[in-house]
Order: structure tokens, then sequence, then C-alpha cells
């Protein structure tokens, strides 16, 4: 699998918080991670920063916020130029998808540890 640079974005602290899930199967998987949430602190050796941090390199970010909180966040996401946005479920946003794809990034309505557990990530 070729590494894809990953922004783990609603990222939690919380073990049953699927955030949380996903930060440890991509470092399972050894993805490069960066992870952003509302509170700072460590998940399986990633730092959880918080704002928004300058980041470079960005392939894929995976999306767990509901549609309201993302927002806030439209133009930081555009800015950092991923080449998809995966909407895991429970953050279905048709109106970001069509921000996305009008700026050429795909929209995907996914969940990233089921791509993951069966190797289509």
């Amino acid at each position: 699998m070729k590494a894809k640079k990953t922004l783990v974005l609603g990222a939690s602290l919380k073990p049953i918080r699927y955030s949380y899930m996903a930060i440890n199967r991509l470092v399972q998987k050894e993805q490069p991670v960066v992870a952003i949430g509302l509170r700072e602190g460590t998940v399986t050796g990633i730092t959880i920063q918080t704002g928004k941090p300058d980041l470079k390199g960005i392939d894929t970010v995976t999306l767990y916020l509901n549609a309201q909180r993302q927002e806030e966040y439209y133009e930081y996401l555009l800015g950092l130029k991923p080449k998809r946005v995966i909407f895991n479920p429970g953050t279905e946003n048709p109106e970001f998808y069509k921000i996305l794809e009008t700026a050429g990034i795909e929209a995907e309505s996914a969940c990233t540890l089921v791509l993951l557990s069966t190797n289509s990530y």
C-alpha cells in the first residue's frame, strides 16, 4: 500500500471513538498521520494538534466531524489541497462535496476503518 499522508480531523483521545481507532489503524498500516482535535494529547505516538496548523503534503483528509462542525474548516481544508476527503459515516455533507469537487478534490463517502481493513485505502 502506497503511503498517503493522512489528516484525521476530529481526532479524539477516547479509545471508543472511531477517530482514535483510525489513527491506530493508520499507524499499524505504516501510513503517515497528522491529527487535529479539540484537545491536545497523544494517540499511538501521534500528537493531536488543535486549531488550524500549517500542514504540508496532505494526500487524504478523513473527517470525524458532523456537517455543522465542518463549516469552519472549509477554507482551511481547501488550502491544504488534499487529493481526497473521506466522509466517514455520520459526516455526510452534500454542500461540502460540491465545494471540494469544484476545487478538483475527490469527496468520498466511506469508512476509513473499512478501507484500511480491505486494503482499498
